[in-house]
């Protein structure tokens, strides 16, 4: 679903687990595997005792399969490469593929266009695309060209329709995000309540950790040697960090992150090196952590306390970093 070199931003995630102190009768079932161009991890936390892994890898496989059919850019027959494939007329598609892009055209909107799912020119133009090309810069004339070609979707519940005929959809910004929602339902739906889903570093938790306590996140250090920069607790919230710190390029002199902004058509060149957001799901987390880096601390900033939206930004101040925290942020975590 996700290019490899675009999953790369997001944060590595950090459980730590004393399944040494569970009960007797609690069962923990841990599920791995590759989904969307990257890993997953699943812990379920069976206080009863009852269930198998077996019926939930088989639970988490058919929720995968599903959100790979309707939002993978790389199955040239999934439900956003025919949309793709289409012209402006009224395009038929599930409700799932119809909520992610409401949720998009939502977040597009409340960032005043700055996080845009429309933006698959701009990303092949700046080479960091599936040809990953880097060897040349684009062209004035060819980040317009790329621009132009973006346009609003048009959502109901049940279709979608392009104003501009060329515009294409990618969703690795969001559609990772979705799948994790999608697979926390399947897994409430065998009656569990506790358990973390993680797919390439966005991830969702429910209830409690084996220990009994709030699931301990780790949020990675923007360094080159990684590493955490602050562990939070974290129970019925979904969270995701974006950063411009493992997909990027340099050319004389100049870094450029594969983070574009959607209104310059650049990548970004503030200071603000990651974003994590913790909110009401993975799906929003994850669109409004990459809008959130785009914008900046400065920007960003504004925007969450005006959204009473929990945000931690790590910002470059030279050799070191330093963070900034929402209103909402501080509030949660103190």
């Amino acid at each position: 679903m996700v290019d490899p070199t675009i999953i790369s931003r997001r944060t590595l995630f950090f459980v730590p687990l004393a399944l040494a102190a569970c009960k007797d009768r609690t069962n923990i079932l841990e599920v791995t595997g590759m989904t969307m161009g990257t890993s997953y991890s699943i812990v379920a936390v069976d206080r009863d005792g009852t269930l198998s892994r077996t019926k939930l890898q088989g639970a988490v496989d058919a929720v995968l399969a599903d959100v790979n059919a309707q939002m993978s850019n790389w199955d040239t027959g999934s439900e956003v490469s025919r949309f793709n494939a289409a012209g402006t007329e009224t395009f038929t598609v599930s409700p799932a593929f119809a909520a992610v892009m409401a949720a998009a055209n939502e977040v597009k909107g409340l960032s005043d266009g700055h996080f845009d799912v429309t933006t698959g020119p701009l990303i092949d133009a700046w080479g960091f695309g599936a040809a990953a090309n880097v060897e040349t810069m684009p062209s004035e004339a060819e980040i317009t060209l790329a621009k132009g070609e973006m346009g609003d979707i048009l959502v109901t519940p049940n279709t979608l329709q392009k104003t501009k005929p060329g515009t294409q959809v990618y969703l690795s910004a969001i559609g990772k995000g979705y799948g994790v929602d999608a697979v926390g339902e399947a897994i409430a739906a065998l009656g569990v309540s506790d358990f973390m889903v993680e797919i390439g570093g966005d991830l969702l938790t429910a209830g409690v950790n084996p220990d009994g306590n709030a699931w301990q996140i780790g949020i990675e250090s923007p360094t080159a040697l990684s590493g955490v920069q602050q562990v939070v607790g974290v129970t019925g919230m979904g969270l995701a960090t974006s950063g411009d710190y493992r997909n990027y390029f340099e050319r004389n002199g100049e870094r450029y992150s594969h983070i574009l902004d959607a209104e310059t058509g650049r990548p970004i060149t503030h200071t603000t090196a990651s974003a994590t957001v913790l909110t009401e799901n993975a799906m929003l987390a994850d669109a409004w952590a990459t809008a959130m880096l785009i914008l900046g601390s400065e920007t960003g900033l504004e925007l969450a306390d005006a959204l009473e939206m929990a945000v931690l930004f790590i910002d470059r101040d030279g050799d070191e970093f330093t963070t900034r925290e929402s209103a909402a942020y501080t509030a949660l975590t103190a």
